[in-house]
């Protein structure tokens, strides 16, 4: 059950920030600072129950004609590529928690989140604070050097969720903040998309290797190679890993090959791809490649592969790797751009129970209503000067503000997201066992599951169906050669068991009839 909380921008911001900000505003536009301070002190609803109750009511409508279309649609002036993928009729109009309304007029729901970024639906009542933020003066606008109090308050609540503190603790996590041990994340850095977030993650392992600037001291291993291990498709290869589109990280996945075979032939960088879930063969790749002209630089990976089927990594796994990582000096990313939000503790990584040296965030905090992603990591990696990962816009007011009201929400809905993600893996593996003549397999973990199909060609049909009939969004992931085909799904965090129930029934009658057709 969706549990509803009041807050304020005060409560959220702290008295004294509010008041300056009220007194600066009503000097500067002659607005009555009673007013305005009236407006911080407002109490927002998150997620009245009335809401709830009206969702549930419309599942009926699901896939059925709810507004008027849009005739003439813009072409726009994309490229060859991005207007080959385009659906425009699922563009949307509006859209309100897990509907969206698109350039069809069709109600339909947004089974992937809109990719994976809307973790609390559309227009999320709680953002009403981000229009009294407005309201009040507060800017977004800030730079590298002039990173605000919402920025700093919010880094400080990364912190603490990524430790383990509740909320207030402040000596805790005064006491984490200071630590210089390994494996405390207790060091962010505000970038805009999670793309820089990985690599200034890889940047930071990197600068083990080579110097960023002239005038550094030399790197502990410098003149060894710098090897990454990142997860292997299931034939070997490097398909199954994704940390983000910049060049260096692309190399990682087998992308630019010619440029990265020029970079091993000389000894500049290697990248050897690990089976996924298989100890005894990541135990090998280590002693193969820590030894010698060669070092491990960094072992990258999600827990769920959502690029590559959904795959969940096993908890004995990780533990595994991770471990054997901190014997060798050998610093671990997990990437949970993608992750991140849908898990009960926020962070994926924690149910885990690992302690990681760099933790992407992204996407599901922001609730996808701006372009802020974050690199958490330790004292130890603080090894990047200001320029290192430097990005003009990473330290949006607005943007650390709207992490602020998606953590309050998530923190509180934390049984409702455990138990709706429980219900849903329930339901994927329940279909997998009734139609094995189809499905192969259900993975994922929580709202992110997929179903693996025998063939890609039955993938795209049973997507296809429940896109274009029941208005269900969800992804076939079928363009990696060595990927099992799978459809992907991740439901926001508001999604009801009823949402859930009518999905899973939907994807039943679709899987029977087309058994019946084989």
């Amino acid at each position: 059950m969706i549990r509803n909380l009041q807050l304020s921008l005060k409560d959220i911001a702290g008295a004294e920030y509010i008041d300056k900000v009220c007194r600066a505003t009503a000097k500067l536009t002659g607005r009555a600072y009673a007013d305005l301070l009236a407006t911080a002190e407002q109490k927002i609803d998150f997620y009245p129950e009335t809401l709830v109750s009206k969702l549930d009511s419309m599942i009926d409508g699901i896939g059925k004609d709810f507004s008027d279309p849009l005739q003439k649609s813009s072409d726009g002036a994309g490229t060859a590529a991005f207007n080959g993928a385009l659906h425009r009729e699922n563009a949307p109009l509006t859209g309100l928690g897990f509907y969206r309304i698109g350039e069809d007029g069709k109600l339909a729901v947004i089974g992937k989140s809109e990719h994976y970024q809307a973790s609390c639906g559309h227009n999320f009542p709680g953002a009403e604070i981000l229009s009294n933020a407005i309201e009040l003066g507060i800017t977004n606008i800030t730079h590298n050097n002039t990173r605000g109090h919402l920025t700093r308050l919010l880094e400080r609540e990364l912190v603490r969720i990524a430790n383990g503190l509740k909320p207030g603790d402040d000596a805790a996590l005064d006491a984490v903040l200071q630590s210089s041990s390994p494996h405390v994340l207790n060091r962010v850095i505000n970038l805009e998309t999670g793309s820089l977030a990985c690599e200034a993650a890889f940047k930071m392992m990197l600068a083990r290797f080579y110097k960023l600037q002239s005038h550094f001291p030399p790197p502990v291993y410098s003149g060894k190679t710098p090897v990454f291990l990142v997860m292997a498709d299931l034939t070997g290869g490097k398909e199954a890993n994704y940390h983000g589109t910049t060049v260096m990280t692309q190399m990682l996945r087998g992308m630019w090959h010619e440029m990265y075979d020029m970079l091993e032939k000389c000894g500049a960088l290697k990248c050897v791809a690990v089976p996924i879930n298989d100890k005894d063969a990541f135990a090998e790749t280590v002693a193969a490649y820590d030894q010698g002209n060669f070092k491990v630089a960094g072992f990258l990976h999600e827990l769920v592969l959502m690029n590559y089927g959904g795959i969940r990594l096993d908890n004995d796994y990780v533990s595994f790797c991770h471990k054997l990582c901190d014997e060798h000096d050998i610093p671990v990313f997990v990437d949970e751009i993608q992750s991140c939000m849908w898990s009960s503790e926020l962070f994926l990584f924690k149910e885990y129970k690992c302690k990681p040296d760099f933790v992407s965030v992204g996407k599901g905090f922001p609730g996808g209503l701006y372009p802020a992603s974050k690199i958490l990591t330790t004292a130890r990696m603080d090894n990047l000067n200001q320029f290192g990962a430097l990005v003009t816009n990473g330290q949006e007011e607005l943007a650390s503000l709207a992490y602020l009201i998606t953590i309050r929400f998530a923190e509180y809905n934390s049984d409702h997201i455990r138990e709706m993600g429980e219900l849903w893996q329930k339901k994927l593996h329940e279909l997998a066992a009734k139609h094995s003549s189809l499905v192969t397999k259900a993975e994922g973990d929580g709202f992110l599951g997929t179903l693996f199909f025998s063939d890609a060609e039955t993938t795209v049909e049973f997507c296809k169906i429940l896109n274009h009939q029941y208005h269900i969004d969800i992804s076939a992931q079928t363009y990696k050669a060595n990927c099992p085909p799978a459809a992907l799904t991740k439901f926001p965090l508001i999604a009801t068991g009823k949402l859930l129930e009518f999905t899973a029934d939907a994807m039943d009658k679709i899987l029977t009839e087309m058994e019946q057709r084989s």
